[in-house]
This record gives C-alpha cells, structure tokens and sequence, in this order.
C-alpha cells in the first residue's frame, strides 16, 4: 500500500493525465459542439462559458499550466512541511477541487447527452483518486470531518484563478493578425 505522502504525489499525476485528455480533444469538441452548449447551457452560465468556447488548444494549455503551478505548489508545500502539517489545508482544497471537478464533467455529459473533454478520465482517475485520497487521509488520521468542511469554502476561490488562468491563455496566444 502506497505510504499516505504518496498519495498526495499522485494528485499531480491524475491532474496531468485528466488535463492531457482535455488538451488533446478540446479546440476539435469546441468547434463542434459549442453551439450545442450555448443552446442548452442555463441563461446565468451561458455569461460565463462563451468566451471559452472559442478557446485554441494553447489558449485551454496555458490556463492549464497555471493551474498545475497552484496543485504543485500546494503538493510541494505540503510534503515538505508534512510533520507540521502547515500546507496540509492547502493541499485539501486542491484535492476538494479535483474532486469536485470530476462531477462537473459526469453533469456536462449527462446535459448535453455525449462526451464531453475529460469526462474519461475524470470517471475512471479523478473520482476514484479522490476517493481514495480522502479514504487515505481519513484512516491513517491525517484529516478530520472538521478539517474537511472548514476548507470547503476555500473552493470558490478557484474561480477567480481559472478565470484569469483562462484571461491569461487568451492574453499569451492571441491569434496572429495576418
């Protein structure tokens, strides 16, 4: 069995391989079924979703490497300070948003009634990974039903980040003028 410091490892291995599917698939999926989104995407959401919806593969990469500074940050963070367990609320946090992550997938494809970038991964390595991760952290005593639902709130301030990860990819890869 894997010692529980590797477990927190492994968040950013099943973080590249999810966001690898999603590189690999998004700008084509975009292109495709984007109006398929803004049809059946509720009215308060659509705001949010269509500047991403014309997102370039670079554009989705650079957002997604600024979001795996802030994971390996946090990883990093907490496995050196691991006796202390000083970065351990800020690896949870990622951890809650990875988790999470996975049931945004699972609800886009169950919406629009077909695949959808990361769904694969997101079922079968992000869920059970985070499953696994808490089930972890549970039994070997590193976390507490408190230490969970005090950092829960801290999620949302993932939205501030993925908005300006996804600012800054549009920012860095604008088209070329020709």
């Amino acid at each position: 069995m894997l010692e529980v410091t590797s477990w927190i490892w492994l968040l950013l291995v099943v973080f590249v391989l999810h966001d690898m599917e999603e590189l690999i698939v998004v700008e084509e999926w975009l292109g495709k079924y984007n109006g398929v989104v803004i049809k059946k995407a509720p009215r308060w959401f659509k705001g949010m979703v269509e500047p991403s919806l014309t997102m370039s593969t670079a554009q989705f990469a650079v957002a997604v490497t600024c979001i795996f500074v802030v994971l390996a940050s946090a990883v990093i963070l907490t496995i050196f300070t691991w006796e202390e367990r000083t970065f351990l609320p800020f690896f949870l946090v990622c951890l809650h948003v990875l988790f999470l992550h996975s049931f945004t997938h699972i609800g886009q494809s169950l919406l629009l009634r077909t695949y959808t970038p990361g769904v694969v991964t997101a079922v079968i390595l992000t869920l059970p990974y985070g499953l696994f991760a808490y089930s972890r952290l549970f039994t070997e005593g590193v976390i507490t039903w408190s230490m969970v639902f005090s950092t829960l709130p801290y999620v949302v301030l993932i939205i501030p980040l993925l908005y300006g990860a996804h600012r800054l990819g549009q920012f860095v890869s604008k088209p070329k003028d020709t």
